[in-house]
C-alpha cells in the first residue's frame, strides 16, 4: 500500500522535483527506494530521524 501512495505522489510532481516520504523500520524501507529506482527515479538520500526514515526521491 506504501508504494501505491508513492507512486500516486510522484505522478503529481514535475520532474526534477523530489517526494519526501517519511517511512518506519521494516519493508517498506527496502521496498520503497528499490521500486523508485526500478522505475528510474533517483534516490537520493535515505537518513534516520527518531524512529522514522526519511526517504528522498528525485523524479
Amino acid at each position: 500500500m506504501t508504494m501505491v501512495k508513492v507512486k500516486l505522489k510522484l505522478s503529481q510532481i514535475e520532474e526534477g522535483d523530489t517526494l519526501d516520504v517519511l517511512l518506519a523500520e521494516g519493508e517498506p524501507l527496502e521496498s520503497v527506494p528499490r521500486t523508485a529506482k526500478e522505475q528510474g527515479h533517483r534516490v537520493e538520500d535515505i537518513r534516520k530521524e527518531g524512529e522514522y526514515y526519511h526517504v528522498i526521491i528525485r523524479k
